[in-house]
């Protein structure tokens, strides 16, 4: 059998790592002239992903100085895929707006809907509102800052808090 510019014995040609014998019609990869098995030669030599660690072989995605299996590049907190391919990086990984800022310790969360406050932040009772979720506890209607009244630590609108409390 001749592989590598050498006449090898079938029982001599294996692999350099594992010493698996390769056969006469088993495909091995070369690296610095010698022989290796398709796992040891990617699990040794193949790029890693930035996620799992494990060998790329196929399609990947370059980012952050790394590279990823498309389906491992996701938010590093909560694993969903990055919508339109938009992240922001943290400590060399990648994450979604929300986690990211909630991460850097730079965003408000919404009492009302527990998500990430991104643009306008509506404040009020000391806890921080997307505006559509500065709502009345009673009616559901969305309410404007200084055209609310509070009862027992929950916002109403003046005509509910009228009804309900006098």
């Amino acid at each position: 059998m001749s592989a590598l510019g050498k006449t090898f014995h079938p029982e001599h040609f294996f692999c350099a790592h594992c010493g698996k014998v390769f056969g006469t019609s088993e495909a091995f990869h070369e690296r610095d002239g010698l022989a290796f098995c398709r796992d040891d030669y990617f699990e040794r030599f193949a790029p890693k992903c930035g996620a799992c660690s494990r060998p790329i072989v196929e399609a990947f995605v370059t980012a952050l100085g790394q590279q990823w299996h498309p389906e491992c590049f996701n938010c590093m907190e909560c694993g969903q895929p990055f919508k339109d391919g938009n992240f922001l990086e943290h400590n060399s990984k990648p994450y979604c707006a929300q986690h990211y800022h909630m991460n850097k310790g730079s965003a408000a969360t919404c009492y009302g809907c527990k998500k990430t406050v991104s643009g306008r932040v509506l404040t009020a009772m000391g806890r921080k509102y997307h505006a559509e979720h500065f709502v009345c506890s009673f009616c559901l209607k969305q309410l404007n800052m200084g055209t609310f009244k509070e009862q027992k630590d929950r916002p109403y609108c003046m005509s509910c808090h009228t009804k309900l409390f006098g």
